[in-house]
C-alpha cells in the first residue's frame, strides 16, 4: 500500500487557537460505539467542553457501528483530524491505507471490515469526512502543539515509544512544535526530551495489547504549566464484540476486545512485541 501523504498535494492544517483548562485527547474510535459512549460520559463527568476535546483520527475502523460513531462524533462538535481510514473512505479508495504488509493477517482482515464500513456509511458521513483537516495546531500553557495521525509527513506512518528520538525530533522540527500528539500505532506512550514532547493518547476502540480490556486517553492540565496524564477506562466490550460477530466482522478482532491481546504483532517493533500481555502502567 502507498503512504497516503504521497497522494496529498497540500497538508491541510487547522489552527484552533489557544486552549485553556483541562483538555482531553483520544484517538482510534474504530467504529466502537460502546467505547465512544463511555468516552463521552467521562468527558461530561469531568466537565470538559467539546472545544477542549481532540480526536487524532480513525473514527471508523474494525468494529460494527461506523455510521452511528461518525454521527455521534459529528454532533459532539469536538476537534478532529482525518485518520488514514477517513481519507481513504472519502476518496473512495479500495483499502484502508493502514500501510499493512500485503497479505498479512491485518491486510486480510481489512478486506472484511473496510468494505463493510463503506457499505453502511451515509453520504452525509462521507461529506463530513471531507471537512476534516489533516493536522491541528494549538497553543497550550505557553507551548505550541501539533496534532497528527501518524507523523507530520505520513498519515499512516508508525511512531512508537521505541522509535528513536531523532525520528520524533525530525517531525517536531518540521512542525515547529514543542509537542506533538500522534495516533495510528494504537498504543499509549509519552516521551520528553529536553523541552520537547511526543505524546500518544492511545485509542479507545481497541485495547492496548496488554492483556486487559481497558482503552486509553490523555488529559492535559495547565494549572501549573504543561502537565499531562494517561488514563484508561473499561466499557461494555461484550456488546461491542457481539455486534462485530453479528455483522460477520473479523472474529479475531472481536476476541481482542474480550482478551486485551492483539491477534498478531505484525506492525510492532521488537520492543513493543516483547511486552505483549504485560499490563500497562504510567
Amino acid at each position: 500500500m502507498l503512504h497516503l501523504f504521497k497522494k496529498i498535494a497540500t497538508v491541510q492544517i487547522k489552527n484552533i487557537g489557544v486552549l485553556r483548562g483541562k483538555v482531553l485527547v483520544f484517538g482510534g474510535v474504530y467504529s466502537n460505539l460502546q467505547a465512544l459512549e463511555k468516552m463521552m460520559a467521562i468527558a461530561n463527568d469531568l466537565g470538559i467542553a467539546p472545544g477542549n476535546i481532540i480526536c487524532t483520527g480513525d473514527i471508523v475502523g474494525y468494529c460494527a457501528e461506523p455510521e452511528a460513531v461518525v454521527q455521534k462524533i459529528k454532533a459532539w462538535g469536538i476537534h478532529c483530524i482525518a485518520g488514514n481510514v477517513e481519507l481513504q473512505l472519502r476518496d473512495g479508495e479500495e483499502d484502508c491505507g493502514c500501510d499493512f504488509n500485503e497479505d498479512s493477517r491485518c491486510d486480510i482482515f481489512s478486506r472484511q471490515w473496510y468494505p463493510f464500513a463503506q457499505s453502511v456509511l451515509s453520504a452525509d458521513a462521507i461529506q463530513w469526512m471531507h471537512q476534516l483537516p489533516h493536522h491541528l495546531e494549538f497553543q497550550y500553557a505557553g507551548l505550541k502543539g501539533r496534532v497528527v495521525h501518524g507523523s507530520t509527513t505520513e498519515v499512516s506512518g508508525y511512531i512508537f515509544a521505541s522509535t528513536p528520538w531523532a525520528e520524533k525530533a525530525k517531525h517536531l522540527n518540521l512542525a515547529d512544535a514543542d509537542f506533538i500528539f500522534g495516533g495510528h500505532c494504537g498504543l499509549p506512550f509519552s516521551e520528553k526530551n529536553e523541552d520537547k514532547y511526543w505524546l500518544n493518547p492511545g485509542v479507545i476502540g481497541m485495547p492496548a495489547n496488554d492483556g486487559t480490556t481497558r482503552v486509553w486517553y490523555m488529559l492535559l492540565d495547565d494549572a501549573n504549566g504543561f502537565n499531562f496524564e494517561h488514563h484508561s477506562f473499561e466499557y461494555d466490550h461484550a456488546t461491542a464484540a457481539a455486534q462485530m460477530r453479528a455483522h460477520k466482522l473479523p472474529a479475531a478482532y472481536a476476541l481482542t476486545l474480550e482478551t486485551g491481546l492483539w491477534d498478531n504483532c505484525e506492525i510492532l517493533p521488537d520492543e513493543e512485541t516483547a511486552i505483549q500481555g504485560q499490563r500497562i502502567s504510567f
